[in-house]
């Protein structure tokens, strides 16, 4: 893909999925790319095929949540490669559970990988973006950043944060004239393993939730939602949709506003388990 050769890109939750996808298809296209993870395993793998590209890449262990790690980080990744053009904030964890019966903690948590993690990575990069004179913030969201639903709270507010913080910083960028375009993705269902890693409320099964979702509603590829962003990227697009479902639901929102609430409840009662 044109665009992408000479740059440098930093990819979170790049240890499978969208991050691996998205890793591997910025390397084809002549990207260096630093990738992270917590889940090393994966993230090898990840690593010994950019590797088999050809392409530079500088491989480490991330925790999103870590501030002043990933403050460390951004700079090791400046020093290492002598400039930083992109980050991909795409590490994220899911959680289901109606909010009257989901702790506290698993709502933070959710908060603290989904919304603060694109916080510390926007922060810590976005000097070194400044400074390249080409840069480019690419924070993921979801179609549950667009609209919300019942047994979603935690995930929604995250989303949704992460949505209104990367559209204030599109606008802050282009006021301020620094040279940083910024893009916000949400993905539909895409045939990964967040939904499998994903934990649940007390009397939710978490394997059935996974096997729901991945029968019924993963219907994109990671590298075909990879390649839909990137040129997305390459075209400076504000916000990404990614697959038919994300299109149609947002489009469906558009038209019926607020009173899409009314209609949400009664559709998923009829396709996701309740607690027991």
């Amino acid at each position: 893909m044109q665009g992408f050769a000479g740059k440098v890109a930093v990819v979170t939750g790049a240890g499978s999925g969208i991050g691996q996808a998205l890793a591997i298809e910025l390397a084809r296209s002549g990207a260096s790319v630093a990738i992270s993870d917590v889940n090393t395993e994966g993230l090898a793998v990840t690593e010994e095929r950019i590797k088999a590209i050809g392409a530079p890449v500088k491989c480490d262990r991330l925790d999103v949540t870590e501030r002043e790690a990933f403050l460390l980080y951004a700079d090791e990744v400046k020093d290492h490669f002598g400039k930083v053009n992109q980050i991909y904030n795409n590490a994220g964890i899911a959680f289901t559970g109606d909010i009257e019966i989901s702790q506290f903690k698993d709502i933070e948590r959710v908060m603290d990988v989904d919304f603060w993690g694109v916080v510390n990575g926007t922060k810590a990069f976005l000097p070194h973006l400044i400074a390249s004179g080409d840069g480019h913030v690419v924070n993921v969201s979801s179609v549950f950043g667009l609209f919300s639903v019942p047994g979603q709270g935690a995930y929604n507010a995250a989303k949704f944060a992460v949505r209104g913080f990367t559209e204030a910083l599109h606008q802050e960028m282009t006021a301020a004239g620094h040279p940083v375009k910024v893009t916000t993705v949400h993905p539909g269902g895409i045939k990964t393993a967040i939904a499998r890693n994903a934990t649940a409320a007390e009397g939710l099964d978490p394997e059935e939730l996974a096997k729901l979702f991945d029968k019924k509603l993963a219907n994109t590829s990671p590298e075909q939602a990879a390649k839909v962003i990137l040129e997305g990227v390459r075209k400076n697009r504000a916000r990404v949709l990614i697959g038919n479902d994300a299109k149609v639901l947002d489009a469906i929102i558009r038209v019926v506003g607020p009173h899409y609430q009314r209609l949400f409840p009664k559709v998923t009662s009829k396709m996701l388990p309740r607690p027991h």
